[in-house]
């Protein structure tokens, strides 16, 4: 029973690992003893948070790839079982929103940027899905391994304006339950796939949406909180419980669902 939480020796991979969530992840993984490879688009992107890490006691590795690459996913994949002979765990935390995907205020459905929409789809849904698609061969070998997806809140309760964030996010939880079939049926119950919907948390993305440079909401903020029965946004640790125990042997049994860490805004019915 006290083993239950136990990631000692295991071998992470976080996709988006230089960015506020996925670094927060990262540093939480460490601190249960894990070596976590931090993903960016750049060595100098995924350094800062490597040697943020290593700094604190931690292990961690930097590597560079694109989610929307299948060769260099592929590269990196036979790189990571070279060197450190297994990956235990892949997080998929890349992903985002683009202003031209966003319907403002004085816009409607037809003025989105078809371009811009295509990015966020691919960004959100194909950059989940190819990631893991090339490690799970590594899992498919070992038997065992643990995907854990980034879901949203907007996934199950579709928000105004951030169209097409909302649909790539829905697109997640419905891959989060094929692949969770998909891989346990076909290779046996050590791997398990599963997803974090996080709700309102402040970044650079959306900060200007729900903040104003003094720090006090917006009205997008200020309808936000109000139907947050919590009444305040999230912040990267309050992801942390719910990453370990899905990571964790306390959650062997779970797979195929997404769960909800947005302070109750979910099943308000404010």
């Amino acid at each position: 029973m006290n083993n239950m939480f136990n990631l000692d020796g295991k071998v992470a991979l976080i996709t988006g690992g230089a960015g506020v969530l996925g670094g927060q992840m990262g540093e939480v993984l460490a601190a249960f003893g894990v070596n976590v490879g931090i993903m960016g688009l750049s060595m100098s992107e995924a350094d800062l948070v490597t040697n943020k890490i290593v700094a604190n006691g931690g292990k961690a590795f930097s590597v560079v790839a694109n989610v929307l690459d299948k060769d260099s996913l592929e590269i990196l994949r036979d790189e990571i079982i070279e060197k450190y002979g297994k990956l235990d765990i892949l997080i998929n935390a890349a992903g985002g929103n683009m202003p031209g995907a966003t319907i403002a205020p004085d816009k409607a459905i037809y003025d989105m940027l078809t371009d811009d929409l295509q990015k966020v789809l691919n960004l959100n849904i194909i950059g989940t899905m190819l990631p893991s698609q090339v490690f799970s061969e590594i899992f498919a070998k070992q038997k065992q391994g643990i995907i854990i997806n980034i879901s949203s809140a907007s996934a199950t309760r579709p928000l105004t304006r951030v169209v097409g964030y909302s649909a790539s996010k829905a697109a997640v939880d419905n891959f989060t339950k094929w692949m969770a079939v998909e891989m346990a049926s076909k290779f046996g119950e050590g791997i398990r796939v599963n997803a974090i919907a996080p709700g309102f948390f402040i970044g650079e993305q959306n900060r200007a949406l729900l903040l104003n440079p003094d720090g006090s909401l917006t009205p997008r903020g200020e309808k936000i909180l109000s139907q947050t029965p919590m009444g305040r946004f999230g912040i990267p640790e309050d992801l942390s419980g719910t990453l370990i125990w899905l990571c964790s042997d306390a959650s062997k049994f779970v797979t195929g669902i997404s769960v909800n860490v947005d302070g109750g805004f979910g099943v308000s019915s404010i």
